[in-house]
């Protein structure tokens, strides 16, 4: 049985893991095994963190629109629950943006919430 040598692709497989951990401080970026660990558990933490910042970014939006919303005298699960009743689908996102750039159309909104809550 002939010898394998593993030459062209193994170098390749090296040098794509040392090219990811380029900038990596100390021996993770110079030396293979450290650098192979260092890659895997970047990439880990990536995956996690895609997650984590859509939590983030809700629990943001979420914060802007109760405060906004207190400036209007009502609480963010009223005016959450007023717009439900009253069908107004409009995102968190969006609630955040208007409450930011477009204060007046916030109040309006929070006004036909607070409408449906009466009825």
């Amino acid at each position: 049985m002939p010898r394998v040598k593993g030459g062209t692709v193994s170098r390749a497989r090296r040098k794509r893991v040392l090219k990811l951990a380029k900038g990596y401080f100390g021996s993770k970026h110079l030396l293979y095994r450290t650098a192979h660990e260092q890659v895997m558990r970047s990439l880990r933490y990536a995956y996690r963190d895609r997650k984590q910042t859509k939590r983030q970014m809700r629990r943001l939006w979420i914060a802007r629109i109760n405060a906004a919303a207190r400036m209007n005298e009502i609480s963010y699960s009223q005016l959450m629950h007023g717009l439900k009743l009253a069908n107004i689908t409009i995102n968190r996102k969006m609630l955040s943006e208007m409450a930011i750039h477009d204060p007046k159309g916030f109040a309006d909104v929070v006004v036909k919430a607070k409408n449906a809550l009466a009825k």
